[in-house]
């Protein structure tokens, strides 16, 4: 059960509240644990990687009530993590493309 405190700072956006929490720290543990710190996606794919994440299949933001469910858990090393969520780094593409001009003017 997620504390009600933690629900209310995920539901107007303070994620961070929730991740530095102590109850989620055990969580976090706890399900590295329980997929022997393995990647489950990479397994899935015959492969094997360190997992390093623990990753909520439903959205933290979208179903604050998931948070702490076993079953909306699974551990990620960091390369699965960054490819299930891609709109983390759009901000940084768009402004990688927009940047027309080199970084500096000095050229070798």
């Amino acid at each position: 059960m997620v504390p009600k405190e933690l629900i209310q700072a995920i539901e107007v956006g303070d994620v961070r509240k929730f991740y530095k929490s102590t109850v989620w720290k055990h969580k976090r543990k706890e399900i590295l644990k329980r997929d022997n710190f393995e990647c489950q996606r990479c397994k899935s794919k015959g492969r094997f990687s360190k997992a390093e994440i623990v990753h909520h299949i439903k959205h933290l933001r979208d179903f604050p009530e998931l948070a702490l469910v076993n079953d909306n858990l699974k551990s990620l090393c960091a390369t699965c993590h960054n490819e299930v969520h891609p709109e983390k780094f759009e901000k940084f593409r768009s402004n990688w493309e927009e940047r027309n001009e080199p970084i500096t003017k000095e050229r070798w």
